[in-house]
């Protein structure tokens, strides 16, 4: 599940996961993150600045839930000086915009396959 109000990213990180074999939902809206009760992912990839939502604050309401707070969290952001919070709020990674995507996708599968 991919997450971020940038319409470019969000295609083109779809785009890359689905040529990796992936099947790959998405938003621009992040509080449909937390609207989601069930087929969940296997992970979430949030931005941390989205049109009126936090990432973190949607990582944070992730990991509290019993049916949530095991799937992985990669966080994304254009700053670095993000990475802390963003693992403060529970994420289990962090990439910075712009990210190389095989960099992506081999976070994605260290986490899947972890």
């Amino acid at each position: 599940m991919i997450a971020d109000d940038d319409p470019g990213i969000v295609d083109a990180v779809e785009m890359m996961l689905e040529f990796e074999g992936y099947q790959v939902c998405s938003t621009l809206n992040g509080a449909a993150v937390l609207e989601m009760d069930d087929e969940f992912p296997d992970l979430f990839l949030l931005d941390i600045w989205m049109s009126g939502h936090d990432g973190r604050d949607i990582c944070r309401e992730l990991k509290k839930r019993n049916n949530t707070k095991n799937i992985p969290v990669i966080m994304i952001s254009a700053s670095t000086d993000l990475a802390r919070s963003a693992r403060e709020a529970g994420a289990d990674d962090f990439l910075e915009k712009p990210f190389n995507m095989n960099d992506l996708v081999a976070k994605i599968a260290l986490h899947l396959n972890a």
